[in-house]
């Protein structure tokens, strides 16, 4: 028993002593060669199948995933920075993807080659900086455009003492007027297309020059009919390319104001100095007035030339430090904010292109909304003076009267055009309306000069501002590609109206009297108020 129990006692410790841990061995350092790798060598990333959608990474801000030269070390070349990695995003692989970086308009990368997609954002009056030198330019043609319709008004009278005419035959030279915005309209979008921006409007200054120059010399009456046709044909060019850069822009509704504001100031000015010129001490001949105009042609042609030249080069932004330009109707971007996604557009260039454009009712709409308009207006301006010496005994100097009603045009389209934007322009385009009803029946029934000409200078106050709020809603349901030929229809009936109108009173006023410039221009208000109702009242998203 005694041997049994020691042999189990020494089989036990044996077990226990083999159990126990060796001694460590000596770490031994040992370098095992690896393969050689080429630096300029990429990694291959195998594609992830996924039926998921894909998306783009660029990686001008993550080349690591691609590049393996970024983490090579100091001799490693940053190189290949703008390939692109296409994958899967997979809920597996969801942490190694990594978004787009954010584009800057039109950002080159190190290379030279666009970062993205393009993207641009809308102009405004102070961006970029030419723009406002831009608006300066089309509001001097405006003003011009003003001082050369207002001035009629002032010396119809003198016309008629000069070539032994009547109110029907001197009316032509408003017909003559319109016929040239009605062709002007089939080739404004084409020559802008073809010449650009700058070069049509130095081309419309030429022909407003030669024109002005037939009126200085004081040719047979036809041929100064002629001459109002050339007038209204280069007028058209400037109204339907200034209407289509403001409203283009940022508050468009402000730059519009503006523009057809300073149209107001010039036919504020243009009757008072024709009045002076032809009344005053020197007595000249009315033909004589046309010299100044003459001479603000002339200055505007150099204005716009130099303002609006590469207005349309594609690599107009890039020759700034950003990358090609394509033209918004030959827009020239430089700083951007509130970016959106581009294209090129190609406007029609034919005469299909602009009956197809007349066929919208948004141009059919504001074309006889515009004839109204402009058929009232230049009614107005041109025969309350004759009116007012008809019904109210008036004398020549009446003629000042004209001025007053311009005068609140202006102040109604620099005061008044914002608000209308804040309030809705559709509103208080409806509220003007209605209150230049109520003004006109005053000019009708009040028998006083003074009460008279205070409600005539009223009553533009009311119309100054319907034009820029016209246009701005008329701008805003248009594509870009339609809004140069559609602003040219409209301005082409705009004008018509403004010669048709002032026909019908002139042959009504030889007939049964003057007072007929009342109820013409309180149809052709009614007119408006029609073709306002049925405009579109949500705006259509522009490109």
């Amino acid at each position: 028993m005694a041997p049994i129990l020691a042999h189990g006692l020494v089989s036990v410790e044996s077990e226990s002593a083999a159990a126990m841990p060796s001694a460590p061995t000596p770490a031994v350092q040992r370098t095992y060669p690896g393969a050689p790798a080429e630096a300029a060598e990429p990694i291959e990333l195998q594609r992830i199948d996924s039926k998921k959608p894909k998306m783009t990474v660029n990686t001008a801000s993550s080349s690591s995933l691609n590049n393996p030269n970024q983490s090579a070390g100091p001799s490693g070349n940053n190189k290949n920075t703008s390939n692109i990695s296409t994958y899967a995003a997979d809920s597996t692989d969801l942490e190694s993807s990594r978004p787009a970086t954010p584009l800057a308009a039109y950002g080159n990368n190190s290379n030279g080659n666009h970062d993205g997609i393009e993207v641009e954002a809308m102009q405004s009056i102070m961006d970029p900086y030419m723009n406002r030198w831009r608006l300066a330019a089309v509001s001097l043609m405006n003003f011009n455009g003003g001082m050369t319709d207002s001035a009629p008004g002032a010396l119809l009278r003198f016309l008629e003492l000069h070539y032994g005419i009547g109110y029907a035959v001197v009316s032509l030279i408003f017909v003559g007027n319109a016929l040239g915005f009605i062709t002007a309209a089939a080739f404004i979008d084409g020559t802008r297309e073809r010449l650009g921006q700058a070069r049509t409007f130095a081309l419309a200054q030429l022909i407003m020059a030669a024109a002005y120059v037939m009126i200085v010399c004081t040719p047979p009456f036809p041929l100064v009919v002629v001459a109002f046709f050339l007038i209204g044909f280069a007028v058209s060019f400037n109204l339907a390319l200034g209407n289509v850069f403001c409203g283009s822009l940022r508050n468009g509704t402000t730059a519009l104001g503006i523009m057809h504001g300073a149209y107001g100031a010039g036919g504020t000015v243009g009757p008072l100095i024709a009045t002076t010129m032809v009344t005053g001490a020197a007595h000249a001949v009315w033909s004589r007035y046309y010299l100044i105009t003459l001479g603000l042609t002339v200055m505007n042609g150099a204005i716009a030339l130099y303002t609006f030249w590469g207005y349309d080069k594609v690599d107009d932004y890039e020759q700034t430090g950003g990358g090609g330009d394509q033209p918004l109707f030959g827009g020239e971007q430089q700083q951007h904010a509130a970016p959106h996604t581009r294209r090129k557009i190609t406007p029609k260039i034919n005469l299909a292109g602009m009956l197809s454009s007349f066929a919208q009712p948004v141009v059919l709409l504001g074309a006889l909304f515009l004839f109204a308009y402009q058929g009232a207006e230049v009614s107005i301006s041109g025969w309350v003076i004759e009116f007012l010496k008809a019904a109210r005994d008036g004398t020549d100097s009446v003629g000042y009267v004209t001025s007053g009603f311009w005068g609140g045009i202006t102040l109604g389209r620099f005061l008044l055009s914002a608000p209308a934007q804040r309030f809705g322009e559709k509103l208080c385009v409806y509220i003007m309306v209605g209150g230049a009803i109520v003004f006109q029946l005053l000019v009708w029934f009040v028998p006083n000069i003074i009460g008279s000409a205070v409600s005539v200078a009223i009553l533009g106050l009311l119309l100054g501002p319907i034009y820029p709020c016209s246009a701005a809603v008329f701008m805003r349901n248009l594509d870009r590609s339609e809004q140069v030929g559609g602003f040219g229809i409209m301005s082409a009936f705009g004008s018509s109206g403004g010669a048709a109108a002032p026909l019908v009173t002139g042959l009504l006023a030889s007939a049964v009297g003057t007072f007929v410039l009342h109820p013409v221009a309180i149809a052709l208000f009614v007119v408006m108020l029609g073709c306002w109702y049925g405009l579109p009242h949500r705006a259509r998203k522009r490109d």
